[in-house]
C-alpha cells in the first residue's frame, strides 16, 4: 500500500465508521450466528499473493461485521459499557498512524508528559487530593495485579522478587465475594495462591464487607503465624454494584499496616459528579485506586488509570533498569514502563486528552447523571409491575431484577430462558448474574449515545418477551 492508497482507504474507513454509527440502531445488538459460522467462512490458508483492498474491505463488511456484537449500540445494556466516543476514535487513529513505543520518556517525550498531565486532570476531576499520582494501564486487571505484587513485596520486606516465595511466610489478602475475578487472577499470578484470598462476609444493600469480620480475620491470621499483606476493596462491583465502606476499610488497613487497593473500575467514572462521591468516602486513605475511563467516560479501550498515593513502592516492585533502557543525562524524569508489568506501552493519553477537551467535564457529568436517572426510572417501572421483582436496588446505573414465575416453576430456569430470549430478539442486550445463589438479570445504562427512548424500548422489550415466555 503506497501513500496514495493509504490516503484513499483511510478516507473510506472513516466514512464507513460514520455510517456504522449512524445505522447502529438498525442492527441487532448481538449477532444472530452460531459458533463456528464465521470461522467456516474464512479461508483456511493464508494467501500467497497480495489481494486488492477492495476485496479485503468487501469481505470485512460481508463476513466480519455480521458476526460482531455491537458494543457501541445505544441499547447495549449488558456487562459494563466499553464506550468509544468518536473523538476518542479519531485520537486512536492518530496514535496508530504514529505507531510509537512509549515505554520511556526518551522514546516519546510528549507521550510521557501528556500522560502525567491528563492523569492529573482526572485526579482533579474525581476530587482526589493532591499528592496522588498515577499511570494509564491497559486494564483494571493489570492495575490490580500491580497492586497485589506491591502488597506482596511490601509484606515480604522486598524479598519476594529476589528470593521467590518458597520459604517465606504465608501471605494473606482480604476481599469480599463481590470483587471482580481479576482479583482472583492477580492472586494466582502473584504466587500468593487462591487459598490465601480470604473472602469476608458482606451485608447491607450494597453488600459491603463486614468490617468486624475483616478485622477478626486479620487478627486470627496473625495469631496463626500468617502474613496479612493487603485488602482489595470494591466500589461498584460487577455483579450488583457491591460497594464497601471505604473509610472504615481504610482505617483498618492503616491500623494493621496493610496495603489497600480500591477497585472502582466502572463506578469511578461517576465520581466526576460530586454528589456520587459518598460512594467512595475515605478513598484518600487508599494506597492504590483503579478506574477505567474506557468504560463509562468514553475513552476507547484500552485506558485504565491507576492512582497511587506513594508510587515509590509501586516502582520499587516493578522497575528493572538495564543500561539500554536508561535515559542518560536526565534526572527526575518518569519512565512509565517502570510503573507496569509490560515494557512496551501505547500512547493511551492522547485519546483521553482529546475526549476531555472535546466534551468537557460538565457534558460528561450530564451523561452520567442521565444514565443514573434513567436506570432508576426503569427499576421503578419494573417494580410497579406485579410480575417483576427488583433483586438488587440501583447502584448508580446498575440494578438486577427477576420475572416472577407461577408457584412450583423453576425461577432460575425461567429467568435464564428469558434473558436468552431477549438477547436472541436483538433489540436490546442484557446479561445475567447470581444474587444469593439465585439467577437474576442485570441491567445497566452506560452507552455513550443511549437516550431515554432507548431505555423506554428496553422496558417494552423486557415486558413483551417476559409475558410471551411465561
Amino acid at each position: 500500500m503506497n501513500n496514495d492508497d493509504f490516503r484513499q482507504w483511510s478516507h473510506r474507513a472513516a466514512d464507513w465508521g460514520a455510517d456504522y454509527r449512524d445505522n447502529l440502531r438498525e442492527r441487532p445488538v448481538r449477532p444472530r450466528v452460531e459458533p463456528g459460522d464465521i470461522f467456516r467462512n474464512i479461508e483456511a490458508s493464508p494467501p500467497e499473493d497480495a489481494e486488492p483492498m477492495d476485496r479485503i474491505f468487501a469481505d470485512f463488511e460481508a463476513k466480519i461485521v455480521p458476526g460482531m456484537t455491537h458494543w457501541q449500540h445505544p441499547r447495549f445494556f449488558a456487562y459494563f459499557p466499553a464506550n468509544a466516543a468518536p473523538v476518542s476514535v479519531m485520537a486512536e487513529y492518530l496514535v496508530s498512524t504514529m505507531a510509537a513505543q512509549c515505554m520511556l520518556w526518551q522514546t516519546s517525550p510528549a507521550a510521557t508528559e501528556l500522560e502525567t498531565r491528563t492523569v492529573d486532570w482526572m485526579r482533579q476531576a474525581l476530587g482526589l487530593p493532591e499528592g496522588f499520582s498515577g499511570v494509564i494501564q491497559d486494564s483494571a486487571s493489570s492495575a490490580t495485579l500491580n497492586a497485589v505484587l506491591t502488597m506482596r513485596e511490601r509484606a515480604l520486606d522486598w524479598q519476594g522478587n529476589k528470593k521467590g516465595l518458597a520459604g517465606q511466610g504465608r501471605l494473606r489478602v482480604y476481599s469480599s465475594d463481590q470483587v471482580h475475578t481479576s482479583i482472583d487472577r492477580a492472586i494466582w499470578v502473584s504466587g500468593i495462591g487462591e487459598e490465601n484470598l480470604v473472602r469476608i462476609p458482606t451485608a447491607g444493600r450494597f453488600r459491603a464487607m463486614d468490617t468486624v469480620a475483616l478485622e477478626e480475620a486479620i487478627a486470627a491470621d496473625r495469631q496463626a503465624g500468617m502474613l496479612p499483606a493487603g485488602i482489595v476493596a470494591c466500589v461498584g462491583g460487577t455483579s450488583t454494584g457491591g460497594t464497601d465502606d471505604i473509610a472504615a476499610v481504610a482505617e483498618i488497613a492503616r491500623r494493621h499496616g496493610l496495603y489497600l487497593h480500591v477497585d472502582a473500575a466502572w463506578a469511578g467514572s461517576a465520581m466526576i459528579c460530586p454528589e456520587y462521591r459518598h460512594f467512595w468516602s475515605g478513598v484518600e486513605g487508599a494506597d492504590s485506586i483503579v478506574f477505567n475511563p474506557h468504560k463509562w467516560l468514553g475513552a476507547q479501550f484500552d485506558c485504565s488509570i491507576q492512582f497511587l498515593r506513594d508510587p515509590s513502592s509501586h516502582v520499587r516492585t516493578l522497575a528493572i533498569k538495564p543500561d539500554y533502557l536508561k535515559t542518560h543525562g536526565h534526572d527526575g524524569i518518569i519512565n512509565y514502563s517502570e510503573w507496569s508489568v509490560p515494557l512496551g506501552r501505547r500512547f493511551r493519553a492522547l485519546k483521553l486528552w482529546f475526549l476531555l477537551r472535546a466534551h468537557g467535564l460538565e457534558s460528561l457529568r450530564t451523561m452520567i447523571r442521565n444514565h443514573v436517572a434513567w436506570s432508576e426510572g426503569l427499576a421503578a417501572r419494573l417494580e410497579s409491575e406485579s410480575d417483576f421483582e427488583i433483586v438488587s436496588e440501583p447502584m448508580l446505573s446498575l440494578f438486577s431484577f427477576r420475572h416472577r414465575t407461577p408457584p412450583g416453576a423453576d425461577a432460575d430456569d425461567h429467568n435464564l430462558r428469558l434473558v436468552n430470549a431477549i438477547n436472541d430478539d436483538g433489540r436490546i442486550y442484557l446479561t445475567q448474574t447470581k444474587v444469593d445463589g439465585r439467577v437474576a438479570i442485570r441491567f445497566q445504562v452506560g452507552q455513550f449515545d443511549t437516550t431515554a427512548e432507548d431505555v423506554d424500548q428496553a422496558f417494552a422489550t423486557i415486558a413483551e418477551i417476559a409475558r410471551a415466555t411465561a
